[in-house]
């Protein structure tokens, strides 16, 4: 039985919404990649499943599409909570090496994504899991200190929001549970906390949301 550590807080993982990508690179740190049709519907519907959460502060990547999920989901509640931006919850370092390239092309164009796949890490400016995990669980922490009993959320991205939920459920830190256990898009984790400790979470899939038709073609 886990002793009560302080406050108790809410804070949802949110991954960004779908992005506006019709080339299929991976977008990685790249500027200009906003949200979608479809990714503004799916902000919009996780702002309105967490009107009844009070949230009070949404902490989000410096990257557009995170920002602009964040904005979309801080304009469906009230009271709009405040925005911050928070580096440590920013893309894998590793997507620096991968980004405008077409998806199909990454593995001729980029052959180092075969040792990243392997073995996360090995090579420089390659995080591991556990390093990616941690520093959005700093954040959590951090927010969970400054906020106590409060309900936050923080938008990030796949790899590192799928490395946070690694190292929480405590599974190997191999890349096929980046994968096993995944946040979709717009898709969110939220946690329980006691004080700066996380006593639960619970997956939260994205949104059921029609594809526009201009997305469909």
């Amino acid at each position: 039985m886990l002793r009560d550590r302080g406050p108790h807080s809410r804070i949802f993982l949110v991954r960004h919404a779908e992005v506006e990508n019709p080339h299929r690179v991976l977008y990685g740190h790249l500027s200009g990649f906003r949200l979608s049709e479809l990714g503004r519907a799916q902000s919009a519907a996780v702002g309105r499943r967490l009107q009844a959460e009070g949230i009070g502060l949404i902490v989000h990547s410096p990257l557009e599409r995170a920002k602009e999920t964040a904005e979309i989901i801080a304009a469906e509640l009230t009271p709009e909570p405040a925005l911050e931006v928070d580096p440590r919850l920013v893309e894998a370092e590793f997507s620096r090496y991968l980004q405008g390239v077409p998806y199909w092309q990454i593995p001729v164009r980029r052959p180092l994504w075969v040792v990243h796949k392997a073995r996360r890490g090995m090579l420089p400016g390659d995080e591991t899991i556990e390093v990616m995990g941690k520093r959005v669980l700093e954040v959590v922490r951090r927010v969970a200190i400054e906020h106590p009993g409060d309900a936050a959320a923080l938008v990030s991205h796949a790899d590192p929001l799928n490395a946070a939920w690694i190292l929480l459920d405590g599974r190997p830190q191999h890349e096929r549970e980046m994968h096993r256990k995944a946040i979709g898009k717009a898709g969110m984790l939220q946690i329980d906390m006691d004080g700066d400790t996380p006593r639960s979470w619970e997956y939260i899939p994205p949104p059921k949301i029609d594809k526009p038709a201009s997305a469909a073609a």
